[in-house]
Order: C-alpha cells, then sequence, then structure tokens
C-alpha cells in the first residue's frame, strides 16, 4: 500500500501526540486497573492487578461522593455566572459609545493572564474576616463580619467570585469577536423597523450569538469541572471538605498519598463525566438548530 505524500509532513506532529497525549493516557487508562502505590514505585514486582476494584472503591467512597457535590456546585453556579459576566463585559466593551475599548478589554482580560498565587494574597486579604475590605463594605449595610473561608456556607460562593473574576475576561473576548461578527446592516433594518435595543438584543444578537454560546459554555464547564488551583491556593480544600473538588481529590490521592492507581480511577471518571455533558450540550444544540431549520429552511432572526 502506498502512502499518501501528505502523511509523511503531518507523521512527526502525529508522533509527537502520540508520545506526549495518547500514550500517557493510556498508561494512566491501564494504572487504573492497577493498585500502584508508593510500594510499586519503589519495586515494580509488588505491582498487582486489580481490574475495577478501584471504581468499585470510587463510588463507595464519601468522599469521593463530596468531592463531585462540590464540584457540581461550583459547575452549576460559577459556570453561568461566569458566562453572564462575560457577556455583559463583552456588551460594555463593544458598544459604539464607549471610549478606549482596546484599552478596557486589555484591563479586563489582566485577571485571566495574572498569577493565581498573586492573585489569591489579594483575595485573601479581601476575605479577611476582621480587616477584609468585603466585610467593611457589608459593615456599611449593617451586615456583620463573614468569615469568608473559614465558614463551610461560605467558602465555595468565596471560591467561586474569585474564581469569576479571574477568568470572565477570556470568554469576554470571544464573545466580543462573536459581537462583532454581526452584520452591522441588521442593526440598521430593525432600527428602521422600530426596534428598540431591548428587541435588538433579544431577536438578534442572542440568536446570532448561538454558536459562540455553546462553545463558550462547553469551554466554560469543562474548565469548572477541573477546578483545582483555587481550593488548592485558598482553603487546600476545607473547611470541612467543603471546596473539596475532583481535581483537588485526585491530586491528595495521587501525590500526597501516593495512590495512584486509586487517583487515575478518579481521573477517568471525571473524564467520562466532562465528556457526556458535552456530548449532551452538542447534541442539544443540533436538536434545537435541526428544529428551527424544519418548517422553511434556514430561520432568521426575527426583528
Amino acid at each position: 500500500m502506498r502512502l499518501n505524500p501528505a502523511f509523511w509532513f503531518i507523521a512527526p506532529a502525529l508522533a509527537l501526540l502520540a508520545m506526549f497525549v495518547f500514550l500517557p493516557v493510556a498508561a494512566a487508562l491501564g494504572l487504573s486497573f492497577t493498585d500502584f502505590d508508593i510500594y510499586a514505585l519503589a519495586d515494580i514486582r509488588r505491582l498487582r492487578f486489580v481490574g475495577l476494584d478501584n471504581y468499585r472503591r470510587l463510588f463507595g467512597d464519601a468522599e469521593f461522593w463530596m468531592a463531585l457535590r462540590n464540584t457540581l456546585y461550583f459547575v452549576a453556579v460559577g459556570g453561568p455566572l461566569s458566562v453572564l459576566v462575560s457577556l455583559a463585559a463583552a456588551l460594555l466593551v463593544n458598544h459604539r459609545l464607549t471610549p478606549f475599548k482596546g484599552l478596557f478589554r486589555s484591563l479586563l482580560f489582566l485577571p485571566v493572564v495574572t498569577t493565581l498565587v498573586a492573585v489569591a494574597v489579594v483575595w485573601r486579604y479581601l476575605y479577611q474576616p476582621r480587616n477584609g475590605v468585603l466585610n467593611y463594605l457589608l459593615g456599611g449595610f449593617g451586615i456583620g463580619p463573614v468569615d469568608w473561608l473559614g465558614d463551610p456556607d461560605w467558602a465555595m460562593p468565596a471560591i467561586i467570585l474569585m474564581a469569576v473574576w479571574k477568568n470572565f475576561g477570556f470568554n469576554m473576548i470571544v464573545f466580543v469577536a462573536g459581537l462583532q461578527s454581526i452584520p452591522e446592516s441588521l442593526y440598521e433594518a430593525a432600527s428602521i423597523d422600530g426596534a428598540g435595543a431591548r428587541q435588538q438584543f433579544f431577536h438578534i444578537t442572542l440568536p446570532l450569538l448561538a454558536p459562540t454560546f455553546l462553545f463558550v459554555a462547553v469551554i466554560t464547564m469543562i474548565g469548572h469541572f477541573q477546578l483545582f488551583a483555587e481550593p488548592y491556593v485558598m482553603t487546600q480544600g476545607g473547611p470541612s471538605g467543603s471546596t473539596l473538588s475532583i481535581a483537588l481529590l485526585m491530586y491528595q490521592q495521587g501525590f500526597r498519598w501516593w495512590n495512584l492507581g486509586y487517583a487515575s480511577a478518579i481521573a477517568f471518571v471525571l473524564f467520562g463525566l466532562v465528556l457526556s455533558l458535552t456530548v449532551l450540550a452538542a447534541g442539544l444544540r443540533k436538536l434545537r438548530v435541526a428544529a428551527e431549520e424544519e418548517p422553511e429552511g434556514r430561520s432568521l432572526p426575527k426583528p
């Protein structure tokens, strides 16, 4: 069989992908069926194949369910909040009356490229129970001090607030690109027909931003399921496990307790969860597009 000459051009890239992506993933999958731990690390002969025992142990582990619950809480609350803040910021910096658009975009994108450790130092000061700025502002409304990072009820909302602030800039840039791809002539035609700003937003902007919404929602969901750095730096999963995420649990099992086989099983359960929800989101989007196009071809936004 004669190979296409183009194959030899992409072969080096494919070889690197296989070596640094597919091979480690396959090795991690294999580890999830073993009891690889610190003893096996010292002597590979201690490594045993345990089949699905790691997965069975996982589903009976109360700590895993707590981490899953915390992660879903973070995704369900932090994800939509992040998307809404990103969209609002994109609409503001993309508005024709906004001056210095480039400057504002740069400033709002700044938290994305700031190291999390520096961000954590600032936010720990903001959340400080006695002298923090946030409690000082709340005191002006007669609200007593809140132990943001020490109270199990407030620790996850505090993490969500910081994560949204740090990451919304990336989605904002994606939304700005989506907004700039909408033809200005649609807004001009809608204005001539008497449509106000609210009608233009709901009947032109939102429908034409739907593909961008899907991309941002999926990317945000994937990123939020991998919640690790924020609780690792701010709370170490506490207090009382209220900010323990699946990724942090995986890290603790793998690199604190050296249960690498068990940690690999956690990683693949997380992968399966994210993959399922991503496929579900893409499927729902296809069904909606098909339903809109079915009656009389592709529908146009109504003015």
